[in-house]
């Protein structure tokens, strides 16, 4: 027999009534045998129960410790990750487990913006569950999206990443042509602007024939490039013309075609590479009698920039395709800067720097004429599927970098602007690569400092931004830079905006991520520490740096480990530039936010962004919401006990602020005493205990809770018989 401290059950001196013995009082003394006689002639053996006496204060106190060690919300299986297609409906719900009610939510965009009911977007929510459901999602509805759930005992949150897929946007440029001989070709492009929310997975290339009387429809060359190059060796016939374009796709969809190329026209006879090479370095004298159109023809645009433009150039006679930069020379300060880089082209005769073919100067525009290096950016070859990727690849690459600056500072020249898109493949088959783009380089005068105002964020050097005098040495900060994103995929000074990129770069505050760099070697984080220094003077040279322990571990003698390594990084990487120039940059930065949120992303921090002022306001409104005026979830109820038997009377009420609970009888206030007490748990439940009942304890018995939202009440009777 099992009675609750406090409870009646038979005792040693029991009261009897209508032949059942009771105890109005138990305690912890009472537990054990009870044995009971009767009286009666005709019935004299005795009944026996084993009476166990439980404290239901102490129960009360272990369940409610207990409970404290339960967060206030808990979510049930909540999702990770949503993904639909553009224009299905989108849902992000979550269920929940609050530790008391009321509960108040709300939802957060982007750590940014209060998500709320309007025309697409519907935002229901309930005690143990919300949800967001988005009709018509586009590619603007992706990001991460925050419930806040908060009750009286604190608050909790859970973040979903929408991602809204779509096919890619087409290929941003036209193909274009190069290596043409009178059966091949190589076209080369650039990807798209944005993606669709999915990583683009290969190429579709077409072809259509020209000049056959009725243009014939557009075929298939190639359906699963997985690069931005293409070299279409058969299926076009010698002295045919053709247009090229190109088609991206991914999970969702294919692209619709990028740009047709220009008219194509297949080489008369065969052109061997070794022609198609320069044979010797020529000083270039600027022509000033003659236009650029007098001996080139111009094609389509390949690139803008502060300076002005590039097209695809052919030599009138000769067909030899080139890069033609079209200066925006409009004053003679303008012009002064355009002559200075052709001058200075002509000091930087080497393999792995692009060279200058020709220069125009006429009153209208200046030119500069470039050989045309087809094989596209490293970093964008690196990430296909097709191309290997180690540490050895990469120091190959570094020491060609590191060959080509090496001459240009024995020039005395310093290039100021050494970034991943200035360094590009020769080809797109081999590993040779050039530097590019001197239109910010200057050479270096004894006794004269020379301090600039120029370059990228994440590449500059700390003197730059300090304005301070910038040497030789400026560079090499650039290539310890590039060296450190080649081997991660990260860029180490990267920030949220440019003045905080600017602030790490001023700080020299980088780390080798753990993650990142796992399968990286300590003389390859040495040798990238030996260029990132703040002082611009204990940074190594090129000469140094190509003796560097990590350069000459990777002779050809010396057997060295060739895994490869995580490409996912670099394709975020270069995502987030590319994006960051096109129009798509509201959508990049919800592509990226989606990338790097995820958990289980490499390189995901476990540091939430801040919210913001809009989002904080939100959340502290929560703590209002939860005000209301008290509420009971079980009322009173009717009983009847004996007289001197203990008599619970229980209800649950919520509210908040917690309510203030009185009790009365017969509208009289009910005060504590020996035989009166009042419980009050912190889940609302109220109890009045009333013990050794008497007949003048019968009555009704009132509940009154109330707070500065309003009061309720709740009633009973309780009837005490004699």
């Amino acid at each position: 027999m099992l009675v609750l401290k406090g409870k009646s059950a038979p005792s040693h001196n029991p009261l009897r009534r209508n032949g059942v013995a009771s105890q109005s009082q138990c305690s912890t003394g009472d537990a054990g045998t009870h044995t009971c006689r009767s009286d009666s002639a005709a019935e004299r053996r005795p009944t026996s129960a084993d009476v166990h006496i439980i404290d239901i204060t102490e129960r009360r106190r272990q369940a409610k410790a207990s409970a404290k060690k339960e967060p206030p919300v808990q979510f049930l299986n909540p999702p990770e990750q949503v993904e639909v297609r553009v224009g299905e409906r989108a849902r992000l719900h979550c269920e929940f487990r609050s530790s008391s009610v009321p509960v108040a939510c709300c939802w957060i965009y982007n750590r940014d913006k209060v998500v709320e009911t309007a025309q697409r977007v519907s935002v229901r929510s309930s005690e143990t569950q919300s949800s967001v459901e988005i009709s018509g999602a586009g590619p603007a509805d992706g990001g991460s999206y925050t419930i806040v759930v908060r009750n009286k005992e604190g608050t909790a949150n859970h973040t979903v990443s929408l991602t809204v897929i779509d096919r890619p946007d087409p290929p941003a440029s036209q193909p274009v042509v190069s290596q043409l001989t009178s059966v091949s070709l190589v076209l080369s492009w650039t990807g798209p602007s944005y993606d669709g929310g999915k990583a683009v997975q290969g190429y579709i290339v077409e072809v259509r024939p020209e000049g056959l009387g009725k243009t014939p429809g557009w075929t298939e060359l190639a359906t699963r490039c997985k690069s931005t190059s293409y070299h279409v060796r058969s299926g076009l016939d010698p002295l045919g013309r053709y247009r090229f374009r190109v088609r991206a796709y991914n999970s969702a969809g294919i692209s619709e075609p990028s740009q047709e190329s220009e008219c194509v026209k297949m080489a008369t006879t065969r052109v061997s590479r070794q022609h198609q090479q320069l044979a010797s370095y020529d000083t270039i004298t600027i022509n000033s009698k003659h236009r650029v159109t007098d001996h080139y023809n111009v094609h389509e645009k390949l690139g803008v920039g502060k300076f002005g433009e590039v097209f695809r150039l052919s030599h009138k006679e000769t067909g030899q395709v080139c890069a033609g930069k079209f200066y925006r020379a409009r004053t003679a300060k303008d012009r002064a800067a355009a002559r200075k880089e052709i001058e200075l082209m002509n000091c930087l005769h080497h393999p792995k720097l692009v060279q200058c073919l020709a220069a125009y100067d006429a009153r209208a525009e200046t030119v500069m004429v470039l050989e045309y290096i087809a094989g596209g950016e490293l970093f964008e070859r690196l990430v296909d599927d097709n191309f290997e990727h180690t540490e050895l690849t990469s120091a190959r690459y570094m020491r060609q970098i590191l060959q080509g600056m090496e001459y240009v500072h024995k020039q005395n020249i310093v290039h100021l602007d050494l970034k991943p898109e200035n360094i590009v493949c020769v080809d797109t088959t081999g590993t040779q690569i050039k530097i590019i783009d001197f239109g910010l380089a200057s050479k270096l005068e004894d006794n004269k400092p020379l301090m600039v105002m120029h370059g990228t964020p994440e590449f500059v050097a700390p003197e730059v931004i300090s304005y301070e005098p910038v040497g030789l040495e400026t560079d090499m900060w650039s290539i310890g830079v590039i060296c450190f994103i080649l081997l991660s995929g990260e860029s180490p000074f990267q920030g949220n905006s440019d003045t905080e990129t600017l602030a790490l770069v001023t700080e020299a505050s980088y780390e080798f991520d753990e993650e990142s760099f796992e399968d990286i070697s300590e003389q390859a984080k040495d040798f990238i520490r030996s260029l990132l220094k703040k002082d611009r003077r204990c940074r190594l040279s090129c000469t140094e740096a190509l003796v560097h322990p990590w350069m000459i571990s990777f002779t050809p003698l010396t057997r060295c480990s060739t895994k490869s390594l995580n490409k996912d990084k670099m394709r975020r990487f270069l995502a987030k530039r590319k994006w960051k120039k096109t129009g798509k940059a509201v959508l990049a930065l919800q592509r990226m936010a989606n990338l790097s949120n995820r958990p289980e992303s490499p390189g995901s921090s476990s540091e939430e962004p801040g919210w913001s002022q809009e989002a904080e306001e939100a959340i502290e409104s929560l703590d209002k919401q939860l005000r209301s005026e008290p509420r009971f979830r079980q009322a009173l109820r009717d009983t009847i006990h004996p007289t001197g038997a203990t008599a619970r009377l229980t209800c649950i009420v919520n509210g908040y602020p917690q309510p203030t609970v009185q009790w009365l009888q017969n509208g009289n206030p009910v005060t504590e005493s020996s035989r009166t007490t009042m419980e009050e748990e912190e889940d609302g439940l109220c109890a009045l205990v009333l013990a050794d009942l008497n007949p003048s304890d019968s009555g009704i018995y009132t509940c009154k809770a109330s707070n500065k939202q309003g009061e309720a009440t709740c009633s009973a009777k309780l009837k005490v018989e004699m």
